[in-house]
């Protein structure tokens, strides 16, 4: 082998390696496909831009069906974060011949070429041909296959190494059937008529519908997303979940047959939408900030509690595992209600609390301890890693409160300004865990009598200590307290602010978890 070769195939391996541990492909398009175009009334081919939150991963999918060797594609385009296409750059399917077909990948077009794994063989459809690989290019690739796989295998244990094997549930494939359809109390044979998407999850989509003569909220979940639906429906069908403060559901339902059955929830539609929604467009004055917290508070109190002898039996402790500002919904009151309980985890005496995996929720909301890695998997342990969310939404109402003297900024999520809008699992555990930091009180809140109360409520919800965190009931009474307390306050007695902080009668600061 010459020196030029051997200097083209060190930049080569140098390369790949390089790409695989700087970073991954950031996926902005998708090859588009739907065969059932016609009855979705979609395109039938194209490019789709893929959207979603902030600091979620976006792929691109395909599903195909291997009908006595002609390919024939079902579906293509962008996909939900998820870790099972993490750093793959290349659609492959990796099960052994299954009866419907589906790869996942990174990179933007990822999916124009599909890959079966047991012959590595690229699968040619009519909407993508691609001409074979040239002879050199396969001699090449076959001489390097076993360089890369070891250097795959050691970055790959690398990986598993810093991610301490993080635990997300498994990713359905399209061909499992959701089983028999729950029943719809409400919905019987009612016409129930899509309008617009008003949101995109890590699940699914939220539609905007109408049923008779009322507005509902419909949320999509694809087949993949089964265990969500599954997770979210029993939730709601859980004894005394009927509260004014969680988000009223309406019934479940499973549409389509076959590869186009999609699983859906219907709730009650609120038109402001999520506390998100409401604080990037609008500033919320001293008392508004009191309603919407005491009424968040309160639902989340309810949840956390294990209440025995109601009219539909006993309603169990409930962890939600997923508390944001995105999930708290806003009535036209400005009332609160929380929503989507796709990982929210009920305990009953004497049984087991279910999939309790670990490292669940939103990244930029994750306490120390799931961080970590080191979460003790009892009740009380995932009630208080909520409350350390709920420090986090209580600092996001404070961020855009009116009431201090001083400027108002524009809204920021928690961590913003300390990682930026797409933090890793790495950037969360080095601020959050290693440095100890939280989101910036900022000084001139201390100058209101009410804003400083909040400040000393959110700095004991977010408590490193997970034992320390105040229960959702005493988040609850000390808002109350805050806002009697704040009334009582005339312009004059301005000059008395600061005794009577420092007397104030706080409810107890121990945690009722």
């Amino acid at each position: 082998m010459g020196s030029a070769t051997k200097l083209a195939l060190a930049v080569f391996l140098f390369s790949c390696s390089s790409g695989a541990i700087l970073g991954r492909s950031e996926t902005q398009e998708c090859v588009f496909y739907n065969s059932s175009w016609e009855k979705e009334r979609t395109n039938r081919s194209g490019i789709e831009v893929c959207s979603g939150e902030k600091d979620k991963r976006r792929h691109c999918f395909s599903t195909w069906k291997n009908n006595s060797g002609t390919i024939e594609i079902v579906k293509q385009g962008c996909w939900l974060d998820d870790v099972n296409c993490y750093d793959s750059g290349e659609c492959v399917e990796r099960k052994d011949s299954p009866e419907v077909f589906f790869c996942c990948c990174e990179g933007n077009m990822c999916n124009e070429k599909i890959y079966y794994s047991p012959d590595t063989q690229a699968v040619q459809t009519t909407l993508n041909p691609y001409p074979p690989k040239p002879e050199l290019c396969s001699t090449l690739l076959y001489s390097l296959v076993p360089i890369m796989g070891i250097a795959a295998i050691l970055l790959f244990s690398f990986w598993m190494y810093r991610h301490h094997k993080l635990a997300y549930p498994p990713v359905l494939v399209p061909t499992q059937d959701p089983g028999p359809t729950p029943p719809s109390p409400l919905l019987g044979q009612k016409p129930l008529q899509l309008l617009e998407v008003k949101a995109r999850g890590r699940f699914g989509c939220v539609w905007k519908a109408q049923l008779l003569n009322e507005h509902v909220a419909v949320k999509i979940f694809p087949i993949q997303n089964k265990q969500s639906w599954q997770n979210e429906y029993e939730i709601y069908c859980i004894s005394g979940m009927k509260h004014e403060n969680l988000l009223n559901f309406i019934g479940a339902e499973k549409r389509g047959n076959g590869m186009d059955i999609e699983l859906w929830l219907i709730t009650s539609y609120h038109e402001k939408g999520s506390l998100t929604d409401y604080l990037k467009a609008n500033v919320v004055s001293w008392n508004e900030l009191c309603h919407i917290a005491q009424t968040f508070a309160r639902g989340l109190a309810y949840l956390h509690e294990d209440i025995p002898g109601l009219k539909d039996g006993h309603k169990p402790a409930i962890a939600h595992r997923d508390i944001k500002s995105k999930n708290i919904l806003m009535k036209t009151n400005l009332t609160a209600c929380i929503a989507d309980f796709g990982l929210a985890l009920k305990f009953e005496a004497g049984k087991s609390a279910g999939d309790t995996h670990g490292q669940v929720g939103t990244r930029r909301y994750m306490a120390p301890e799931v961080l970590e890695g080191a979460i003790n998997f009892q009740r009380d342990a995932f009630l208080r890693i909520d409350m350390y969310a709920v420090g986090l939404v209580l600092w996001e109402l404070a961020f855009r409160c009116t009431a201090a003297d001083g400027p108002v900024d524009e809204y920021a999520l928690p961590f913003e300004e300390e990682v930026g809008q797409h933090p890793s699992l790495e950037d969360m555990q080095e601020v959050v865990v290693h440095k100890k930091l939280r989101p910036t009180l900022r000084e001139y809140w201390q100058k209101h009598t009410g804003l400083a109360m909040l400040c000393e409520t959110i700095e004991e919800c977010w408590d490193h200590e997970a034992e320390a965190r105040l229960s959702a009931g005493c988040v609850e009474e000390r808002i109350i307290t805050m806002q009697r307390q704040t009334n009582l306050i005339a312009p004059d007695d301005i000059l008395t602010v600061v005794t009577m902080v420092t007397n104030l009668d706080y409810p107890p600061k121990e945690s009722s978890l």
